[in-house]
């Protein structure tokens, strides 16, 4: 069944989702580098607004929407969108968490053996012609402690795949985490404070919210081993990264690895230029089947939503 409407395209998004709207009826518009400023201005246009990360859906876009039933981002989490002022306008705002769990779950994994073995310093120095064998002993993951804070889709799988890694998985979520999940890995579900003192490694998985900014703080990151390693591919805003260089600089902690900044692109230098951090420019969902999987279920859920099905 066809459907009508108006969709504009704010951000770059795979052209699978874009091709699927327009064989279910509806006029596309793809603007991936549309301004704040003419964004207001055309918006009312729409029935339907597509973003990622880079347009932030302010108040003020919300209020200009005057027609519009759906703001849809490419992405798993919403704190680019002002979920609040789009609820009182009564627009539905919908996002896609169920596909990147695997390439942001892989990326971690990846992370955590890239700072296990230190492969970042590895390949540059062997590119430079510096043999450091000596140097670069490494750990191993197997028999370790993952702690997973946040154990949703992507915290789950993570889980599995360092299971197979013959990991040991410590869990803390503020909601209650699957029970045939806990007992098919083995995860031991504790508190906060417990998780942090007794993982090897630590990988988040939690959104950017008042409650989670600068969760790892001076007195957070105290408490884990100066042995341990922090991966973060979930929002920079949960790490106070002032305070992370301290730790990483004065040995208090291992190693960190980061695909997410407070500021982004990130201006932290410091940090940055330790020997001991692991960066990548905010790259968990970026494989070719994640970005495919995530435009074309957004679009999916704009074409029922529109059909009156969900």
């Amino acid at each position: 069944m066809q459907v009508s409407g108006r969709v504009l395209v704010c951000d770059s998004i795979d052209q699978v989702g874009v091709d699927s709207l327009k064989r279910a009826g509806m006029n596309v518009d793809y603007k991936p580098e549309i301004k704040a400023n003419e964004l207001v201005s055309v918006v009312k246009d729409y029935d339907a607004i597509v973003v990622r990360s880079r347009t932030k859906v302010t108040k003020e876009i919300i209020d200009a929407a005057s027609n519009a039933k759906i703001i849809a981002r490419v992405g798993v989490g919403l704190d680019n969108v002002d979920v609040k002022a789009a609820e009182a306008r009564k627009i539905r705002v919908i996002n896609a968490p169920e596909a990147a769990s695997t390439a942001v779950a892989e990326l971690a994994i990846g992370l955590m053996i890239s700072l296990a073995r230190s492969i970042p310093r590895a390949d540059a120095e062997t590119k430079k012609g510096n043999w450091i064998k000596k140097e670069l002993v490494g750990t191993e993951l197997k028999g370790k402690y993952l702690g997973i804070i946040g154990v949703g889709n992507i915290g789950r799988n993570i889980g599995r795949m360092a299971k197979a890694l013959r990991m040991n998985l410590i869990g803390y979520d503020i909601f209650p985490i699957n029970r045939d999940f806990v007992s098919e890995v083995g995860m031991i579900v504790t508190d906060l404070n417990t998780l942090l003192e007794s993982s090897d490694f630590i990988t988040c998985h939690v959104p950017a919210t008042p409650e989670t900014k600068h969760m790892f703080n001076a007195e957070s990151l105290a408490k884990m081993k100066p042995t341990a390693y922090l991966i973060n591919t979930s929002r920079g805003e949960i790490i106070d990264e002032n305070a992370l260089y301290e730790a990483l600089k004065n040995n208090r902690l291992a190693g960190a690895a980061l695909d997410v900044f407070e500021v982004e692109p990130p201006t932290n230098k410091l940090l940055l230029n330790l020997p001991n951090v692991v960066c990548t420019p905010h790259i968990g969902a970026q494989t070719k089947e994640g970005q495919e999987l995530a435009s074309s279920v957004i679009a999916e859920k704009i074409i029922q939503i529109l059909r009156g099905v969900i």
